[in-house]
């Protein structure tokens, strides 16, 4: 029967802890690797990321600069015509409606916006919020009928 003191690590080396406080043959005696005083030197000390000691940090000496509009952005659930073209019979309507029931769209939405890769061979009206200009040439060229949203 094996016992917990016969446990040996061996997926890492055991490192042994730092004693200190053992004398000043140790170089870890007397004021214990932490220097003469200050704060690294009292108990209780944590060194902080980005504080430097009594000076102002750096984050808040660095300029701000420019200005992004990426947090106000909104993006559409971008949709090919091939992807259309096979789950689409004829005479529907693709709208956000009929794409969340096939699974296209899930969650909350921009809007839809249709590419125009791939062909389109069925009769179908598009109520989206943007097209590509491949899919309004294909569109006019087909006669058929679509509807921007705002």
């Amino acid at each position: 029967m094996i016992t917990l003191n016969e446990l040996t690590n061996i997926t890492r080396p055991h490192k042994n802890r730092k004693r200190v406080g053992r004398g000043v043959g140790s170089k870890n005696g007397r004021t214990c690797g932490r220097g003469e005083k200050g704060a690294g030197a009292r108990s209780g000390y944590k060194r902080r990321w980005g504080k430097e000691g009594g000076n102002m940090p750096l984050f808040m000496k660095i300029p701000a600069r420019g200005f992004s509009h990426a947090r106000f952005r909104r993006e559409f659930h971008v949709i090919n015509l091939q992807q259309i073209n096979a789950v689409f019979e004829d005479g529907e309507e693709v709208n956000v409606q009929t794409l969340k029931e096939r699974g296209f769209v899930s969650g909350p939405t921009h809007g839809i916006k249709i590419l125009g890769t791939g062909d389109l061979h069925k009769k179908l009206k598009f109520r989206v919020h943007a097209l590509s200009e491949s899919v309004r040439t294909k569109l006019t060229q087909a006669k058929l009928s679509f509807e921007i949203e705002n």
